[in-house]
């Protein structure tokens, strides 16, 4: 069984055993899309924001230093849109249709499955465009100030427009 049929079937699955969600959608930590199962929402556009969510979570997760990021929850007047690291470089993205009393099982419920499809994604390798979260304690990156570069640098390195003839 390919890696498509695999994820497809686990986010089906999800669905059935877990009548409170609406939709699911999974993506890399860069945003694409990589398989959805959400009948009333723009899957991209979700995807996007997953990402955007997740990468904020995570941070705001290694400032406090109390831990792994495990999901980001958003709830709203009629349900949650929970988010969920799925192995090194995917998001599993729930909507769910009620305030989900239950939010601890889906919880439990919904890790398993991004664990599951997390292991497939990251075995079959580089195929869903996704990168993988920097390390949050990597040094930025840094310019070289010009007065530091040798004369010699300095000078190759100014704009060489011209005047076009007229």
């Amino acid at each position: 069984m390919d890696a498509d049929t695999v994820v497809g079937t686990e986010l089906l699955g999800l669905r059935r055993r877990r009548p409170e969600v609406a939709g699911a959608v999974l993506a890399g930590t860069d945003g694409l899309l990589i398989s959805s199962d959400l009948p009333s929402t723009d899957a991209t556009h979700l995807a996007a924001l997953a990402a955007a969510s997740y990468g904020l979570g995570h941070r705001v997760a290694d400032t406090v230093r109390r831990g792994e990021f495990r999901e980001s929850v958003v709830r709203t007047t009629d349900g949650c849109v929970v988010t969920y690291p799925a192995g090194r470089s995917a998001l599993l993205t729930l909507v769910t249709a009620s305030a989900a009393e239950d939010l601890e099982g889906l919880h439990e419920e919904a890790r398993a499955v991004a664990r599951r499809a997390g292991r497939v994604l990251d075995t079959r390798g580089g195929g869903i465009g996704a990168t993988a979260v920097p390390d949050a304690h990597a040094p930025l990156a840094v310019r070289t100030p010009m007065a530091t570069l040798p004369t010699q640098l300095r000078r190759s390195a100014r704009p060489t427009w011209r005047r076009p003839p007229i």
